[in-house]
């Protein structure tokens, strides 16, 4: 009991004030919906032009797709079934289809889909009422009634009464990427409609995107939750409010166009530093593929809106202030994690992993942070966020920031930046964390990572004292793994042979990867136990 009083505090002690008092609050305030019916309701004149880019997930007034779940959502509880996961149900009530790939072939499908919802789901009943789901369907029924020459006004009267709805319940709770979404929504519908309300939800908007942009981008331009996934969808919201104050040439959003494109700037340089050879993410803290607009599609939007992205990339990029590096050499391209979990109030989406890293190999991924299939409080979430589950080394079975229920960190790991720079043919980045001083044996874990067109060295070094220590290693599921007489082989799917040399003993186990929600793919990995304070592993191209 003790423990998790202890634990308890040192989880919520990071907290802001605004987010203790907002939670407070929505307990005992629900929102107040004044009815509209009856009113007509203007929209401007401008059409979202934009390709869509969403993956189709309606498929016909009943059969839809979600996490690589199908479903039938026939009946009128569908939108609230208890029977399946949350964030399932929160794509239900998204609505992302309305600007999906061939979305004008479904026109009739949506039509239905809409009428449903709003008959459906009551003011403030259920799913499709809460903030999060509120701001990302206000933002696709917007875009998608934009393109319409006759808009029905039971859409537009709908779409009052969510907005009145989110601009009672602003995620000041939760903070960062949902409370920057809610921004956006009610800028979008502030753009979009005529009228007092609508420049009432352009002024709520706007007021707080003032506050969370300079805020929610860090210097170096990640997003500071420090997860790749986040850091697209963000960048994605800010590259539609670029194309919004354009398309609609509304003169309070125009007149902050140029900071907001400087900041996107800086984000898609950023991007492009996190993204593997084959045009993905790397899985550091929550991430998947499937879930944000993928990288290529983002740099193409950027383009259309007058951004030039970098096409060559120095050999080593760091990045202080969100702690990450990009060292390449050859084809040799590794991704190093030496931040910190993210902002202290705000820890959801970090899982364990400091110092922990992913290698490609030309286009083919070699070492992997386990990914993220699923969110929830269960024993598999634990797991994914745990340090086990990622590249980067064990001490004493305790993880190196203390996650637990599905979105929570007690005590945290702290890295830090040694030292970085090139070598003949080569380049190499130091770095060290915290997260083991809180044990009896105050450990503190260095890292030093070596980059060479044929050899990578990963060189871990212990201080202070542990009864087991243990290197992580996954392997992607497309490299064989070969062990034969106390020599270890790894071969890529291309032929490729590279040989794992250390003097520390291993074992291989059976693992799985997860690159998508709904997704589990069985993989190996290998543990090196540390057999002093220091452990090494050469990753050498056998030519």
């Amino acid at each position: 009991m003790l423990e998790k009083i202890k634990t308890l505090f040192n989880t919520v002690k990071y907290l802001r004030f605004e987010q203790v008092f907002f939670r407070f609050l929505y307990k005992f305030k629900k929102p107040n919906i004044t009815t509209v019916n009856g009113i007509n309701i203007d929209s401007c004149n401008w059409h979202w032009s934009y390709p869509a880019s969403n993956e189709q997930s309606f498929f016909s007034n009943r059969h839809v797709c979600f996490l690589s779940l199908d479903g039938d959502v026939g009946a009128v509880n569908s939108w609230n079934d208890p029977s399946m996961e949350k964030l399932w149900l929160y794509n239900l009530h998204y609505f992302d289809d309305l600007n999906a790939i061939d979305f004008d072939k479904r026109q009739d499908i949506h039509i239905e889909l809409m009428t449903r919802w709003i008959h459906e789901n009551p003011p403030c009943i259920g799913n499709g009422w809460e903030p999060y789901p509120l701001s990302l369907r206000i933002v696709n029924w917007v875009k998608w009634l934009s393109k319409r020459e006759c808009i029905d006004q039971i859409f537009l009267s709908s779409l009052i009464q969510q907005a009145d709805a989110l601009s009672q319940q602003l995620e000041y709770h939760i903070l960062g990427n949902h409370l920057f979404a809610n921004g956006k929504a009610l800028t979008f519908i502030g753009c979009f409609l005529y009228g007092e309300e609508s420049r009432k939800f352009l002024d709520i908007g706007l007021k707080i995107l003032d506050r969370e942009i300079p805020e929610q981008f860090l210097s170096d331009g990640a997003h500071f939750e420090l997860s790749p996934m986040y850091h697209e969808i963000v960048l994605w919201d800010l590259l539609e409010l670029i194309d919004l104050a354009e398309t609609s040439q509304n003169t309070t959003l125009l007149k902050r166009l140029p900071y907001f494109k400087q900041i996107a700037s800086r984000a898609l340089n950023w991007l492009q530093n996190m993204v593997h050879p084959d045009g993905e993410i790397a899985f550091f803290n929550d991430s998947a593929i499937g879930i944000a607009t993928s990288p290529t599609k983002i740099f193409e939007y950027a383009k259309s809106l007058g951004f030039e992205c970098e096409s060559e990339m120095s050999s080593l990029v760091t990045n202080k202030d969100s702690g990450y590096s990009r060292l390449k050499s050859g084809d040799n391209v590794l991704l190093f994690d030496h931040g910190n979990i993210g902002p202290d109030y705000l820890p959801g989406h970090a899982h364990a992993d400091s110092l922990s890293f992913e290698l490609s190999i030309g286009n083919q991924r070699l070492f992997v942070n386990s990914g993220t299939s699923l969110y929830g409080v269960g024993s598999e979430r634990l797991r994914q966020r745990s340090t086990p589950a990622h590249n980067t080394v064990v001490i004493d079975d305790e993880n190196s920031s203390e996650v637990w229920s599905g979105f929570r960190v007690a005590r945290r790991a702290r890295s830090k930046l040694l030292n970085n720079g090139k070598f003949c043919g080569g380049c190499f980045v130091e770095a060290s964390h915290d997260g083991y001083l809180r044990l009896r044996g105050r450990v503190v874990h260095t890292r030093r990572i070596d980059v060479a067109a044929d050899r990578i060295v990963i060189a871990d070094k212990l201080e202070g004292s542990w009864v087991s220590a243990r290197a992580h290693y996954h392997i992607h599921p497309d490299v064989e793994v070969n062990a034969d007489g106390g020599y270890l082989n790894l071969v890529l799917p291309n032929g490729e042979c590279f040989s794992v040399i250390s003097s520390d003993k291993f074992i291989i186990d059976a693992s799985t990867w997860h690159p998508k929600f709904g997704e589990s793919i069985p993989n190996k990995k290998l543990i090196y136990t540390f057999s002093d304070a220091a452990h090494s592993l050469v990753l050498k191209r056998i030519k």
